[in-house]
């Protein structure tokens, strides 16, 4: 049954240019075995070449003057070709849905074949490290026929698109959720740009633990604190314990109040450190892999503490050659792309300049060492603390860049912070001064000033 599947796959290749055109990319030489993988082999390269499907005596003479076919193989080939050439009607979709299930399970065969050359210590290259990948990308060999949206064609899935709700990681402050139309979808990356001791980590430690009570699964990743300093932050807040009394509790109540909070929630919070400077995407990439097969956890959103201190994949043997510009950028890129390829939601910080840290109108030139971040983020928001907000309990958030809803709109808005337990809060109505940005003028002096204009 598996040669007659090979043949028929082969067969269709070589006279069905339609089908040929859509699986021929997904099909790997090893997929196939013997005799079949050299034709295959031979009619790939032509195909290449001219663009279009072989006949039968183009692809014996092709044969005949290859030099990686020995004369056994050849005369294999040439016995098996006629029967390759003739033409049979067939169902479209069972074979476009029998050959995708064959090169799933060739790969799978193979990846398993390979693995045990590695458990063996015969492979040349690979150690047992390989393994987790190379299994998970042959359980995720799959056709993806798409190459494109066509704006006529494809005028009803783009109108659907529009009326789908798409998944959002809400907040629990008000402001938050209006200016990103209810929370922040997957794939992006979320950046809040502030002073030193402004509040970079408390936001983010806030937002986590929002998100933990929400039923939502968090990884934390942490650069610049201990992984025990995040999650005695993360206490204070969901305890609502001032964080300076953790060490005061008893064994007994702390333990009781986390139990308590757990049947609350269905989430998982884990928070992960590394070593300031050491660690990139590559890494972030390697643990969400082991998490997922070691803990059975996959994250819904993850927060970065911070993006600056991270380092990059792609730019870490350049040396002094990198400035700072290109090398904070390539971070954000590989950040952001880690978010489209597990398909969530990354929160990160950065630093303002010595010039923002004393700034109370905080802007996007504020952006410490790349302008190239602010290129890079889905949203970025500014969080500023001056001694009359402090004096208040609060904290101002300006808005500096939105790719989810116009940035003008609730451009600046106030929300309310309490250090002691690590947590933000929605402030009244009436405090909320700073939300429209709408210059007013005064009709009365402006029509006075221009009654004499005539045109």
């Amino acid at each position: 049954m598996q040669i007659n599947i090979e043949q028929t796959i082969l067969r269709n290749l070589l006279t069905d240019e339609k089908y040929m055109r859509k699986v021929l990319p997904f099909i790997k030489p090893d997929y196939f075995q013997g005799v079949y993988r050299t034709l295959f082999k031979e009619a790939g390269k032509y195909v290449g070449k001219y663009n279009k499907l072989p006949t039968s005596e183009t692809l014996i003479i092709e044969l005949q003057e290859s030099s990686n076919i020995s004369n056994e193989q050849f005369q294999m080939s040439t016995d098996i070709i006629p029967q390759l050439f003739t033409t049979e009607e067939i169902d479209n979709d069972w074979l476009l849905d029998s050959t995708e299930k064959w090169c799933q399970d060739r790969a799978i065969h193979n990846a398993i074949m390979e693995s045990i050359s590695i458990i063996d210590g015969k492979h040349d290259k690979l150690t047992k490290g390989a393994l987790p990948d190379l299994l998970s990308k042959a359980l995720g060999v799959a056709f993806d026929t798409n190459v494109g949206h066509d704006y006529v064609e494809n005028a009803e899935e783009r109108y659907e698109f529009y009326h789908t709700e798409e998944d959002r990681i809400s907040f629990d402050l008000e402001f938050f959720n209006k200016i990103t139309k209810g929370g922040v979808p997957n794939k992006t990356l979320n950046i809040a740009l502030a002073g030193t001791g402004v509040g970079k980590s408390l936001f983010m430690c806030h937002v986590a633990a929002s998100a933990l009570v929400d039923g939502k699964n968090v990884l934390y990743i942490t650069m610049e604190m201990a992984e025990e300093r995040i999650a005695e932050r993360i206490d204070a807040n969901l305890l609502n314990i001032p964080i300076d009394q953790l060490d005061k509790m008893s064994k007994d109540m702390f333990t009781k109040k986390v139990q308590d909070l757990s049947r609350k929630t269905t989430g998982k919070l884990i928070v992960k450190e590394y070593p300031t400077g050491s660690a990139h995407s590559g890494h972030f990439r390697g643990l969400l892999n082991e998490l997922k097969l070691k803990r059975r956890f996959e994250p819904d959103i993850i927060f970065i503490d911070y993006l600056n201190i991270c380092s990059s994949s792609r730019m870490k043997s350049m040396g002094g050659a990198i400035n700072s510009y290109t090398y904070i950028k390539a971070i954000a890129e590989e950040l952001r792309g880690l978010a489209v390829e597990f398909e969530l939601p990354i929160f990160s910080a950065t630093q303002t300049t010595r010039s923002g840290y004393s700034n109370s109108d905080v802007g996007l030139e504020d952006t410490s060492e790349s302008f190239g971040l602010p290129a890079t983020a889905d949203l970025m928001f500014a969080l500023i603390s001056t001694e009359e907000l402090e004096r208040e309990g609060q904290m101002m958030v300006k808005q500096l860049k939105n790719r989810y809803n116009d940035p003008t709109q609730n451009k600046r808005f106030v929300i309310g912070v309490d250090r002691s337990k690590m947590r933000l809060f929605d402030v009244d109505e009436n405090d909320q001064t700073l939300t429209d940005d709408t210059p007013v003028f005064d009709k009365t002096e402006t029509g006075k000033r221009f009654e004499d204009f005539k045109l």
